[in-house]
C-alpha cells in the first residue's frame, strides 16, 4: 500500500472539516469555562471574619450557634473548617483527618474538567496547523491539475488552510488563560482552607490545655519543696 498516495488522497478533503472540528472544540472549551466560573463564583469565604467569630465562639462556648450560622456558607474554607468542628468530640486528630478529607473532596471537585481545558489550550493550535497542512497540500494538487480555474481555487484553498491555524490560535488563547486563572483560584481557595484548618486545630489544642500549669523544669524543686 502506497501510504504517500493514500495521504494525498486524504488531503483532498481540505481544511474545511478541520475548521468544523475546531468549532466543536471551541464550544467544549467555552462550556467548561462557564461551568468552572459558575462553580467558583460562590466558593470563597471571608477567612478573617470567620476566624474572629470562631475564636469568639470558643471563648463563649457557643460553637453550636456558630455552626448553625455558617452551615449554609458555600465557601470551601468555611466548609472544611465546619467539617472538622463536627468531629471535635473525637479529638483533634479526628478533626484534622476530617478536614483533610473534606479538603481533598473539594480539590477533586474544583479540578473537574480543568485538565480538558489545559489539554485543549496546548493542543488545539496543532489541530489548526494540521488543517493548514492539509489545505496547502490540496492547493498544490489543484495547481498540478492545470484547470482553467486552478489559480483561483489554489488561492481559495490556501486562504482556507491558513484560517485553520488562525482559528486554532483563537480557540487556544482563552483556553490557556482560563486554565491558568482557575488553577490559581483553586490554589488560593485551598490555601485559605488550610489557614482555617490550622486555626481550628490551634483552638482545639488550646482548649484542651486551658487551665493546666506547665510542668516544673527537670532538676528544679517545685514550690514549697
Amino acid at each position: 500500500m502506497d501510504l504517500s498516495k493514500a495521504f494525498l488522497d486524504f488531503s483532498q478533503l481540505g481544511a474545511n472539516w478541520v475548521l468544523w472540528l475546531l468549532v466543536g472544540l471551541s464550544v467544549i472549551s467555552i462550556g467548561i469555562m462557564i461551568d468552572r466560573w459558575l462553580w467558583f463564583r460562590s466558593r470563597e469565604s471571608d477567612t478573617e471574619t470567620f476566624k474572629r467569630e470562631l475564636s469568639g465562639a470558643f471563648e463563649r462556648n457557643e460553637l453550636e450557634r456558630f455552626e448553625a450560622k455558617y452551615k449554609n456558607d458555600a465557601g470551601i474554607p468555611a466548609q472544611v473548617a465546619l467539617h472538622g468542628l463536627s468531629e471535635r468530640k473525637s479529638g483533634p486528630e479526628s478533626v484534622a483527618e476530617a478536614m483533610h478529607s473534606e479538603r481533598a473532596r473539594w480539590r477533586r471537585s474544583g479540578d473537574r474538567n480543568l485538565m480538558v481545558l489545559g489539554t485543549l489550550g496546548n493542543n488545539v493550535p496543532f489541530v489548526g496547523l494540521f488543517g493548514t497542512v492539509l489545505g496547502v497540500m490540496n492547493a498544490f494538487l489543484l495547481l498540478s491539475s492545470k484547470s482553467a480555474n486552478a489559480e483561483k481555487e489554489v488561492f481559495d484553498h490556501i486562504a482556507e488552510a491558513l484560517s485553520a491555524t488562525a482559528f486554532g490560535i483563537i480557540v487556544a488563547i482563552p483556553a490557556v488563560a482560563s486554565f491558568n486563572y482557575f488553577t490559581k483560584r483553586l490554589r488560593l481557595l485551598m490555601s485559605s482552607a488550610d489557614e482555617l484548618a490550622h486555626h481550628v486545630l490551634s483552638l482545639l489544642y488550646g482548649e484542651m490545655h486551658q487551665g493546666k500549669k506547665p510542668a516544673a523544669p527537670e532538676g528544679k524543686p517545685k514550690d514549697g519543696g
